[in-house]
């Protein structure tokens, strides 16, 4: 007998707020079975890929063809619950400021209704050959407005 794995999909909901479910593992916890502090970031940045890619930016495309890419600059995280062995979640991401070379989300980690982690990041869209900010281009930030 085989089985298919379905491919996880986020969803986007009408305050442009986009949700995405993930499963906690064995690896990601503790001999306790507590999720370690750092993949909290691993989870947001899966959820944020998945995010841009539901808005039809590809990363991959930027980088190999374009040279440009988004970096994050500054990442703040408050823990407020810890998440457990095989905890179903879902990962929010929003954009809340959108500037010329830059932009804001906010990223959260629930079980169900309760907050177990929040997440402010900043993000710099760069010219990777020259590693400078670059003015993200208009067709990516109307995706993101």
């Amino acid at each position: 007998m085989t089985y298919e794995t379905p491919a996880i999909k986020g969803k986007l909901f009408e305050d442009k707020t986009f949700s995405f479910p993930i499963r906690i593992y064995y690896e990601d916890t503790d001999a306790g079975g507590i999720v370690y502090y750092a993949n909290y970031l691993k989870y947001a940045e899966r959820a944020r890929t998945e995010f841009l890619r539901h808005l039809g930016i590809n990363q991959e495309d930027m980088l190999k063809n374009k040279g440009q890419g988004f970096v994050v600059r500054d990442c703040h995280i408050s823990y407020k619950s810890p998440a457990k062995l095989d905890d179903a979640l879902n990962i929010t991401c929003k954009v809340t400021e959108l500037k010329g070379v830059s932009l804001k989300m906010e990223q959260k980690l629930y079980r169900d209704d309760t907050v177990l982690s929040e997440i402010e990041i900043t993000l710099v869209f760069l010219s990777l050959p020259a590693m400078r900010p670059a003015k993200i281009p208009p067709e990516i930030s109307s995706l993101l407005q």
